[in-house]
């Protein structure tokens, strides 16, 4: 059950099935997980029956249902590696986007934040790259700068004004004690810039409370179908997806991500459609949710320095290169070779 039992349909339409694990909507800091992991897979709906019966014939539970923590238990690890391996029933057919939630928040703070001060400044120029060097910059230094208890707060208070449960005056005493800090280097440039950046994050939170039903800019399930689109529609394929049910993909949300694909999206890609199923009833959808658990639990074991290598190793044929991580230690194990 490998490359050939993929659903290739004639037109050359794909429909691939998608799950999550980790998601707490905009709750990217203090919450139960650190990982956000979203699966795409692409096999027939027979193949995936199958997939899910030899699980279950592996693993010989009485749950009437499968879930990723039957697959991470230390006596069924022998299932897992299966699943995974080279030989396994979804390789070469399937793929998982990461975030590591902490570093996804401080790239927001640096795209709604700081990015617009640099981009006023400095004109637009490299803007994208420049952003990404100073989202890495606060997240490998922040915390040594900071220390652990003030770079908690600084995140935990920008995470609570995204989600309009602080005041933007709250927010910006935080960072205004960061900035009177005299912190050095470029984290002190960088925060510095998020001093000036008020008038930003005024008219972020004038908009926000406008229109309370805008689209979340802190939830990552949103760039991860995005990256779903591309990866499987290169070379401006139409992909359509059947997803697992989520309350934050409502119809006005799915209708405006379809229209943004209405357009060649660059590198390639066409969202023709994604409906939305109880994963019970869709076994498809039920082995991407295997996979974005155990991605999840995997991914979060090595991004907190206690990861299993083997699996480890089987994961990262799995993980999309564009994946939103920036421990470099174990997106070095973890990210494509």
């Amino acid at each position: 059950m490998t490359g050939d039992r993929a659903e290739f349909p004639a037109n050359g339409h794909l429909e691939i099935a998608c799950d999550e694990s980790g998601s707490e909507g905009e709750k990217l800091i203090g919450g139960n997980t650190d990982v956000f992991a979203h699966a795409g897979v692409r096999l027939r709906a027979d193949s995936a029956a199958e997939c899910i019966q030899e699980t279950r014939n592996r693993i010989r539970s009485p749950a009437t249902e499968y879930k990723a923590n039957h697959l991470l238990r230390e006596k069924h690890r022998p299932v897992l590696t299966w699943l995974l391996g080279s030989s396994g029933p979804i390789y070469g057919n399937a793929h998982v986007y990461l975030a590591d939630k902490t570093f996804f928040a401080i790239g927001r703070v640096v795209d709604l934040l700081v990015g617009r001060v640099g981009s006023a400044a400095d004109g637009d120029a490299h803007r994208d790259g420049q952003a990404q060097a100073m989202a890495v910059t606060l997240y490998r230094e922040g915390q040594a700068t900071f220390g652990r208890e003030q770079w908690t707060a600084f995140l935990e208070s920008f995470n609570d004004l995204m989600r309009a449960r602080v005041s933007v005056d709250s927010f910006f005493q935080v960072v205004d004690a960061m900035s009177l800090s005299g912190a050095q280097g470029r984290v002190g440039e960088i925060m510095g810039r998020l001093a000036q950046a008020r008038p930003y994050a005024d008219d972020f939170r004038a908009r926000l409370l406008d229109r309370p039903k805008m689209a979340p800019v802190l939830d990552p399930l949103i760039p991860a179908i995005v990256q779903a689109v591309v990866r499987w529609g290169e070379g401006g394929k139409p992909v359509s997806i059947v997803h697992d049910e989520h309350y934050t993909l409502t119809q006005g949300r799915i209708a405006r991500l379809q229209a943004s694909f209405v357009a060649p999206h660059p590198p390639g890609g066409r969202l023709t459609g994604l409906r939305l199923v109880d994963s019970r009833s869709d076994p498809r959808v039920q082995v991407a949710d295997f996979l974005a658990g155990v991605a999840r639990k995997i991914a979060s074991d090595e991004l907190n320095d206690r990861g299993d290598a083997e699996l480890v190793a089987l994961l990262r044929p799995y993980v999309h290169p564009s994946s939103i991580w920036g421990d470099a230690r174990s997106w070095s194990l973890l990210g494509p070779a």
